[in-house]
């Protein structure tokens, strides 16, 4: 049956707003913080009516959560094309192009000044290392190839630990002391080489097994992010 009335709005253009409300939205939250940013600043931003944000999005924090899995996404593609090699590449690529990423890393640092009465989402969804079956996947291959070490297991939390320790250490130190963040990332890659790698020269084949299962891996939590993504824009349900 055809409904009479307005005709549907093109998907892609639907899109397209969607994402110029987020542009507009994070330039505001950069700006002036989550608590001072309002749903109608956000429209004059975008030059869109309130009402038509709320066709996207029903509440603020819905708004936002949208924001924050669509620079998920941008963060893993960005470390894609990077096209890492090793478990400790991988992740020092994740420190360093996370706080190259002015929100993640406001996120990340539990900013209050950028992200106000959100701060208690820390490390919630899109910085937490929310690795699950794919990353014990990933280790698994890479203890078949002799490159990660079985014992002594645990491997989330050494790598959450360090990853967070060097992210979180600078806070405490005065200014003159703290590393910019291309030597955080270089640290971060270091010590979890020397934490988790076997220490043994690979065979060529291993080195490009492991290598090939740091990209499918990353794919694979590059399609979880795009699924969910595409949840908070609506468009998976525009596609059905």
């Amino acid at each position: 049956m055809v409904k009479v009335g307005r005709p549907p709005q093109d998907p892609a253009r639907q899109l397209e707003r969607a994402h110029r409300i987020l542009d507009a939205a994070a330039e505001l939250i950069l700006r002036w913080g989550y608590d001072k940013t309002t749903i109608d600043d956000v429209a004059k931003r975008a030059v869109v009516a309130k009402g038509t944000i709320y066709l996207h999005w029903k509440t603020r924090d819905d708004l936002f959560a949208a924001l924050l899995r669509r620079e998920r996404v941008h963060l893993l593609e960005d470390i894609r094309a990077s096209a890492p090699a090793t478990l400790s590449e991988l992740f020092g690529r994740f420190v360093g192009t996370l706080l190259r990423r002015p929100l993640l890393r406001a996120v990340l640092m539990s900013d209050s000044e950028v992200l106000g009465k959100l701060t208690r989402m820390k490390r919630r969804s899109t910085t937490g290392l929310e690795l699950g079956g794919a990353f014990d996947a990933y280790v698994k291959r890479l203890i078949e190839h002799g490159a990660v070490r079985k014992d002594p297991g645990d491997h989330v939390i050494v790598i959450s630990s360090i990853l967070y320790g060097f992210v979180a250490l600078p806070d405490m130190l005065p200014e003159e002391a703290r590393l910019p963040d291309d030597r955080i990332e270089e640290l971060v890659a270091d010590t979890l080489e020397r934490a988790m790698s076997t220490g043994r020269a690979l065979p060529d084949e291993d080195v490009r097994a492991v290598a090939q299962a740091t990209l499918d891996f990353l794919d694979a939590m590059a399609e979880v992010a795009r699924q969910k993504l595409a949840i908070s824009l609506g468009s998976e349900e525009r596609a059905k």
